[in-house]
Parts: C-alpha cells; structure tokens; sequence
C-alpha cells in the first residue's frame, strides 16, 4: 500500500522540529569569563499541526489537499554559574513554582552536603591516627 501523502508531510515537519530542538537548545554552550563559568539554561516549547482532506470519490484523478505547521518558542529561564569550585543558580523569571524554588536550591544543598562529607572524612582521619591507650 502506497504512503499517504499526509504521512510524508507529518514526517518533514517533525524532522524540521528535530533539527531546530536538541539539547544545546535546552543547556546552552558554556560561556567562560575569568575563570567563571556560566552556563545558560532555556524553556524550549513547540507545537505542531498538520491536516489533510482527501476530494470526494467523484473525482476523475486522485487529488489531496494538506498542511502542516510547527512553532518553537526558546527563552531564557536561568543561568547556572560556578565560580571556585561553587555552582548557583540565577533565574531570570519573576514567577517561580515551588519546583522552580527546589531546582535553585539544589546546588547549594550539594555544596552544603559536600562539606559535610568532607568534614566527616577528616574527623575520621583525625580518630584514626590518635595513638591507642593501652589498659
């Protein structure tokens, strides 16, 4: 059974979406300045459309009539930057959800954690090297 036109024109227009929506879209290139990193981060949102009518069995050839479309719409919502060994982030949007709060937390957790382990790690070391009383 031969493809229906539709099928052709749905195939082009999510392959177009493909090419202009990857990862380096959502997590941009890093940009170094002095020594700082700063790392864009964006919403990408796209939608797609496509329809088609075929004309009615009266008709002498086959005939079709479609349409597809897509939108992207790409902006940007934070920027991560880490500056001596520390990641924070920066929002640029006023109106955050309570995820949104989570996810600006987070850095911050893990360089609070990291300290902890750290800490641990050398009060272990420190136990480790007393010398033993004998009984």
């Amino acid at each position: 059974m031969a493809e229906h036109p539709i099928e052709g024109l749905m195939g082009i227009t999510m392959e177009k979406i493909r090419q202009m929506v990857d990862a380096n879209t959502i997590i941009g290139n890093p940009i170094t300045v002095e020594g700082t990193i700063i790392i864009p981060v964006s919403r990408v949102t796209f939608g797609f459309v496509s329809g088609g009518s075929d004309v009615g069995q009266k008709a002498t050839k086959e005939m079709f009539g479609g349409g597809s479309g897509a939108g992207v719409s790409v902006a940007p919502i934070a920027f991560l930057v880490i500056s001596n060994g520390n990641v924070r982030t920066v929002q640029l949007m006023e109106h955050v959800s309570p995820l949104d709060n989570a996810i600006n937390a987070l850095p911050e957790l893990v360089d609070k954690l990291t300290a902890l382990l750290k800490k641990e790690k050398k009060e272990d070391a420190a136990k480790a090297e007393e010398p033993k009383s004998e009984s």
